[in-house]
């Protein structure tokens, strides 16, 4: 089998449009590099230029909301009712405006609805400086009651509970919810550093935005929002004695443009009104980095031309029937070729991903939403096997077809056209997604390096960067594709004559 494989790689390096062809596939994920690291140079992050916020494990982060405060030094408890949570409707359009965006009919004004995932509840902070950690239970505008700490972590707890209970011992924070104010249940449980921390009532309200994605391209509209939320049956231990509650706005500064933000009291009731969110950031922390590789589906394009011609150019000159009279095991030959190309491309794929990463951070600069070693590595590896696997794919569709200009097309229709569809937003969103489900270009998604947050409002399409499938269960999908392709060239290599 070592000579087979080494007789194959010596067709390919005989060729030498192949080996080109591997140099301007290297060379296309570069240049697409420097395009999209020059595109968003520029562009990206939050409010004001600068970097957000990270959160205690590093990730991107937006912490702001209006905050009823006093600090709680040691071990203590609060309880609340959240009596109303509601948003701020837009005013009535003047004639010939267009409609701006809104959680309520913009026919109205007054109290509405809040945003689904607005929040008003009890928190306990270690300090005011942005991202850092923190404990909170809430009421949501339409996702329950919850229990948050530090960003990423979010715990359903009852969906028609308004009573809310934070205890703090040692160096845990516990949640609870009632109903009744009698009965709690327990939701789940927060570390937090020692000392002092700030604690009290919050409420945030994270922008109003709506998306769309249509045949053709997309939509989206929004702006901030305002949520309010009425507490009452305040009690607290472990503050200071006759304390006065504070008042304070932080984050990306709500107060600077809404003056309606902030809190009064009136008896033992107290009504805040806050913007912002306490949450991960996903589009809001600039580039991505996987914009670096978007020449992937040009490099693949020459790949798998390269994959299909590795074969057919055999079949349409008739070496093929020398191959098998030197080799009368065809099932060898086949795998020999798959070997090739695959370690071909993939070291290929891994130069060049390489190299784009690295060129295109260079062009883009500072900024963008950071990952971690793992996910770098991740990416670059993940899209040279990308490469070879395809590769590998178009080697048996090849050998089914046998025919160039066949094989060529129904390989990049299955893998590069349903990816540009998908991400360039031509296809709706739904049968986007279901395309990037079921196709072989559901590996782009090992390319992904924002997560997904179930608590924050966004739109997880293609479009905007999201696949259906996690990094590797997308990979899994090519290879079904091309095992089974594979197969199928297997049967039919021993069936039908050279």
């Amino acid at each position: 089998m070592t000579g087979l494989i080494r007789a194959e790689l010596t067709k390919f390096r005989s060729v030498r449009g192949w080996v080109v062809g591997c140099g301007v596939a290297a060379v296309l994920m570069v240049l697409f590099a420097v395009l999209a690291g020059a595109g968003t140079s520029d562009t990206g992050g939050p409010r004001g230029g600068g970097s957000l916020p990270v959160g205690p494990d590093g990730t991107p982060v937006v912490d702001g909301l209006t905050l009823v405060r006093q600090p709680m030094a040691g071990d203590g408890t609060l309880t609340v009712r959240v009596a109303a949570l509601t948003g701020t409707a837009l005013p009535p359009p003047q004639p010939g405006d267009a409609a701006p965006p809104g959680p309520a009919s913009p026919t109205e004004s007054g109290p509405a609805a809040a945003e689904p995932w607005a929040k008003a509840g009890l928190i306990v902070k270690a300090g005011t400086a942005p991202g850092s950690p923190y404990a909170a239970v809430l009421v949501t505008g339409d996702h329950g009651v919850r229990m948050q700490h530090d960003f990423v972590h979010d715990l359903a707890g009852p969906t028609d509970a308004r009573w809310l209970r934070l205890v703090r011992a040692g160096g845990t924070v516990t949640g609870y919810a009632s109903v009744d104010g009698t009965a709690w249940t327990r939701i789940g449980s927060a570390p937090l550093p020692a000392g002092e921390v700030s604690a009290g009532m919050f409420v945030a309200s994270p922008p109003h935005e709506e998306f769309d994605q249509f045949l053709g391209g997309t939509s989206s509209m929004g702006g901030k929002v305002i949520a309010t939320g009425v507490f009452d049956n305040l009690t607290a231990a472990g503050l200071p004695t006759g304390a006065d509650w504070e008042t304070v706005t932080f984050g990306d500064d709500p107060a600077a443009d809404r003056p309606d933000i902030g809190s009064t009291r009136t008896g033992d009731t107290f009504t805040v009104s806050g913007a912002g969110d306490v949450a991960p950031a996903t589009a809001a922390a600039g580039p991505k980095l996987e914009q670096t590789l978007v020449g992937g589906f040009a490099a693949l394009t020459v790949l798998v031309v390269l994959g299909v011609l590795f074969v057919t150019t055999e079949y349409r000159r008739g070496l093929v029937r020398t191959t098998f009279t030197a080799t009368p095991g065809r099932l060898r030959v086949l795998a020999a070729k798959a070997v090739v190309i695959g370690a071909v491309t993939f070291a290929v794929g891994l130069v060049a991903a390489t190299a784009a990463l690295l060129v295109g951070t260079a062009v883009r600069g500072s900024g963008g939403y950071p990952v971690s070693t793992g996910v770098q590595i991740r990416i670059v590896v993940g899209t040279a096997a990308l490469l070879a696997v395809a590769a590998v794919f178009a080697v048996a569709i090849g050998t089914i077809l046998r025919r160039g200009a066949g094989a060529v097309a129904a390989v990049v229709v299955l893998t590069v056209l349903p990816y540009i569809l998908s991400v360039a937003a031509v296809l709706p969103a739904v049968p986007a997604q279901w395309v990037l489900r079921l196709t072989p270009a559901a590996a782009f998604a090992i390319q992904q390096t924002v997560p997904e947050w179930p608590q924050v409002h966004q739109a997880y399409t293609p479009a905007f960067g999201f696949f259906p499938l996690p990094p590797w269960g997308g990979f899994a999908v090519l290879c079904g594709w091309t095992a089974a392709a594979l197969a199928v060239a297997a049967v039919l290599l021993r069936r039908r004559d050279a």
